[in-house]
């Protein structure tokens, strides 16, 4: 038998939870440790509750797995899509039209992008009036390149995930840019060449928009497979995923259809094979469903087969007999949640009142185009904070330390006695703003996907006669040594606070403010967590009035 090729290591997807970029073949394992996997996962079930037997599924072959005879599968899966494919009215989901020229054909490439990449992580219902509203402003890929990130996030404003905005502008760019403005019309080019598009979504878009014989994968897909070949195993891990893969590939090798059935996998599992109550009896594959076949009394069962050790599934984890509910939901295995790791930030509500009028601006600071929140405004913030730095009066030096960096002419610290008014290198005087009362306002707490967030919330008055100037956008390290002659003592050495000293590394790279009225601050670009804390110093106002 010809030695099988070590599948290589799956590069990280950008945006789905189960997209993996390896080939589908099985890891050779030797019998020694075919054995003891056994035996650890026999132990395993005696141990749960001192007399918990491993179900008898757990010894089978890896054929279970594998979907062979797949034409009558297809038949019974497209006559189902064909009933069911308009009843969500999704604006984006159209049949393939053989007619359709290059434009056409990239017209509609573009189209499924946008549904692809706003349907991450949110529902459909969620998706369709903030698609219906893209489509409106940018019609074609070139108008959207022609955007720019404040308006494409004011779009995207509400639908969470912000970085899937960017990525959908670079993207864009690129493909006017290098692409003769359209997308790549093959999956592999697509991958490649376009910000964040992973196996999955290049999948969906060269099938539905190129028909394209390309499978795909994602979290809807993964456990209607998993369900369909009875795949107990890691739900993440390599050969987990490469199973899944091929069984994915199966239903659209050689199919005149191959959007189609991607379509319908993904809509059966959204509509039918969901998470917790499937509706066996709606599903047109249960025939075929080897975990649907176990829940049956005369297939109860179904697996307890003693199959050449050579043979035996390796990818497979034992199912404990008191977690087997005899429901089809016992696939796929629970996943262990990595829980999020916590961070805590302190986050300044800096204000500007004038001496002479009622008028109120508020400071926002727009985050860099990559990563997290991309591209919006938040308030002044300094992340990660900890120990000793997390103190109330560390707290304290904080908006004097930002100001420091956003303003032309900050305040003096509250520590310096004889704060100068006087400008460098100038015969004129500035009025410079004075930090009237720095006022804790409490905490917020946000959860994103990785990140536990607990924003330390402070509200900064300042108050003087002309609106702060702002520094032009520049970097920390250039703010740090423009403002290095005023942290200086009376003997000339450096003189730097333990937040300036340690935290200015951890302030973003790049800062962009700009001052906004009171009444447009929750019309601006800003995240769900920041409109937690402004709306937590709207409510310390009050109290304190």
């Amino acid at each position: 038998m010809p030695k099988r090729k070590r599948a290589q290591r799956p590069a990280s997807e950008l945006e789905e939870d189960y997209a993996d970029n390896s080939d589908s073949s099985y890891h050779e394992t030797s019998r020694a440790k075919v054995v003891q996997k056994t035996r650890k996962a026999r132990k395993k079930g005696r141990e749960n509750d001192g007399s918990t037997e491993v179900n008898s599924i757990s010894r089978h072959p890896v054929s279970m797995h594998v979907i062979n005879d797949v034409e009558p599968m297809r038949i019974a899966l497209l006559e189902w899509y064909d009933r069911v494919h308009d009843a969500r009215k999704m604006p984006w989901r159209k049949k393939f039209d053989p007619s359709l020229d290059v434009e056409g054909r990239a017209q509609r490439a573009y189209e499924v992008w946008i549904s692809e990449i706003m349907l991450q992580q949110t529902q459909v219902a969620t998706v369709i009036p903030y698609y219906n509203k893209w489509i409106a402003k940018f019609p074609t890929i070139r108008d959207l390149a022609a955007s720019d990130i404040e308006t494409v996030n004011s779009l995207w404003k509400g639908l969470g995930y912000y970085s899937r905005a960017a990525r959908l502008l670079s993207g864009a760019q690129k493909a006017v840019k290098e692409l003769h403005g359209r997308l790549p019309d093959n999956a592999k080019d697509m991958e490649a060449k376009i910000p964040g598009v992973g196996r999955y979504s290049a999948g969906a878009i060269s099938s539905i928009a190129y028909n394209q014989c390309v499978p795909v994968l994602d979290g809807n897909v993964h456990r209607l497979l998993s369900r369909f070949t009875a795949l107990h195993a890691q739900p993440k891990s390599k050969r987990t995923l490469d199973v899944l893969w091929a069984g994915a590939e199966s239903f659209i090798k050689q199919s005149k259809r191959p959007g189609d059935i991607n379509q319908a996998l993904i809509e059966l599992g959204s509509t039918v094979c969901t998470v917790r109550d499937p509706v066996c009896s709606d599903c047109p594959l249960r025939t075929w469903c080897k975990a649907y076949q176990r829940t049956q009394a005369t297939t109860s069962h179904m697996g307890a087969v003693e199959a050449d050790i050579e043979e035996l599934c390796l990818v497979c984890d034992p199912i404990p007999s008191d977690e087997d509910n005899g429901s089809v939901t016992i696939y796929p295995m629970k996943a262990e949640r990595k829980k999020p790791r916590e961070e805590l930030d302190s986050v300044n509500v800096i204000e500007w009142r004038s001496k002479n009028s009622r008028d109120r601006w508020f400071l926002l600071v727009r985050r860099p185009q990559g990563g997290l929140l991309a591209g919006l405004h938040e308030f002044p913030t300094l992340p990660n904070l900890s120990g000793a730095k997390a103190s109330a009066s560390n707290m304290a030096d904080i908006p004097y330390t930002l100001l420091q960096e956003l303003l032309m002419h900050p305040p003096s610290s509250h520590s310096d006695k004889e704060p100068s008014k006087k400008l460098a290198n100038s015969n004129s005087s500035y009025d410079v703003a004075k930090v009237i009362q720095v006022m804790s306002a409490g905490d917020v707490v946000h959860v994103f996907s990785h990140i536990k967030k607990t924003y330390r919330v402070q509200w900064v008055l300042l108050e003087g006669n002309e609106l702060p100037q702002l520094r032009p956008t520049v970097s920390i390290e250039q703010g740090a040594r423009e403002n290095g002659s005023q942290a200086k003592n009376s003997k000339g050495k450096q003189k730097v606070s333990e937040v300036s000293e340690v935290e200015l590394n951890a302030i973003q790279q790049t800062l962009s403010a700009q001052w906004v009225p009171l009444a447009k601050v929750e019309d601006t670009n800003i995240g769900t967590g920041v409109l937690k804390v402004w709306k937590l110093v709207e409510k310390l106002w009050v109290t304190t009035q």
